[in-house]
């Protein structure tokens, strides 16, 4: 299935020495084994269809947004914001990727894979920051009272913060902090995970520590405390506004867990590669974990459509399966939030009043 070739990464000031490539080509580690040619072609075939697929589902969430009014509620710009993630990684980072597991070899040179290693790192953590802005979001709204009106800046705020937050991390390599270079089977690009540099170490440390360990550790404990809170609600009342605070968290954290399974093995994997011993990782662990993290970008737009009732329906109207009901195309069915009340004698539940829609 695979080849003894040599295993070459670019860095920022690396130089060229392949005839396959224009550009100056590093040779930083020793031969590793890589994918054969149908080895690769397998590949592309995978590649190929999260690139298709995963275009297509976030193109019709976008169009969603667009066409119903009803589905810009506050809660909802982080789930633009992570559909907007993952088309720019298929646009940016899969095309590529594709087009050079088809040639079994990377072929935009190192400028082109400094570009792919910072986009899909950059679109990678602006999702998981969404995710994590999300689960507090869920986290606030459920115990804590809001107003009436929809509050549309602190989601825009998540929004440009995740960017920001994302920038900051992805931006560093590019300036000499570690470096971006070739990964796995040699046909995609990410951060030098191989490389023995006190600086590169010092980097991924930070870089798992702030943009992995810190977001799944606001999730953890946000969606632990709401669990734990709506099961203590549902001794004392059961209602049909108990069942949709069930279906939203079910929702949002299966967004989540789905989103870590697609990425912890990758992260597992890099950690692997950067404090293992040399030659411990081999082209197979590394290409499937790198697969399995680009796959959230076609699951993602799934569980929004078939798990929210609202994203469903405008999505049954869009396609002709379902008559809208209104004349903004999808009926007006208001949902009432329980507000869980969280304070050092226990947990008290009562019935906003107020109209929230977040289903």
């Amino acid at each position: 299935m695979y080849t003894e070739v040599a295993n070459l990464n670019f860095s920022s000031n690396g130089s060229v020495d392949d005839p396959l490539s224009s550009l100056d080509q590093e040779w930083n580690e020793p031969p590793a084994k890589r994918l054969s040619r149908t080895g690769h072609h397998v590949m592309s075939v995978f590649l190929g269809s999260i690139m298709v697929f995963g275009f297509i589902n976030n193109l019709v969430v976008l169009i969603l947004f667009v066409k119903f009014k009803t589905l810009r509620t506050p809660v909802n710009m982080l789930l633009l914001n992570i559909s907007v993630s993952d088309m720019l990684v298929c646009l940016c980072g899969t095309t590529l990727s594709f087009a050079s597991s088809l040639h079994a070899r990377w072929l935009y040179g190192k400028h082109g894979c400094m570009w792919y290693g910072f986009a899909n790192s950059c679109f990678g953590i602006v999702s998981l920051m969404s995710l994590a802005f999300l689960s507090y979001d869920r986290y606030s709204t459920l115990t804590v009272y809001n107003k009436r009106a929809p509050d549309y800046r602190k989601p825009l705020l998540a929004v440009a913060g995740s960017w920001l937050y994302s920038l900051f991390w992805t931006v560093p390599p590019l300036l000499g902090w570690s470096s971006y270079g070739l990964e796995g089977a040699g046909t995609s690009c990410s951060v030098t995970w191989t490389s023995q540099t006190p600086q590169s170490h010092s980097y991924i440390i930070c870089l798992f520590i702030f943009c992995l360990g810190l977001p799944v550790l606001v999730m953890v404990y946000c969606y632990g405390r709401l669990l734990y809170a709506v099961k203590q609600v549902g001794r004392i009342r059961k209602s049909a506004a108990r069942r949709r605070e069930f279906h939203i968290l079910f929702m949002v954290i299966t967004t989540v867990v789905c989103y870590l399974l697609c990425w912890m093995p990758y992260g597992v994997i890099a950690m692997m590669a950067t404090f293992g011993h040399p030659g411990l990782i081999t082209p197979i662990l590394t290409v499937v974990p790198s697969i399995m993290a680009k796959s959230s970008t076609v699951i993602n737009p799934l569980i929004y459509i078939l798990m929210n009732k609202q994203f469903y329906r405008c999505f049954l109207i869009l396609f002709h399966c379902k008559r809208p009901s209104s004349e903004n195309g999808v009926s007006s069915m208001p949902s009432k939030t329980t507000v869980i009340q969280l304070n050092r004698r226990g947990i008290v539940s009562t019935q906003n009043s107020s109209i929230q829609s977040v289903t």
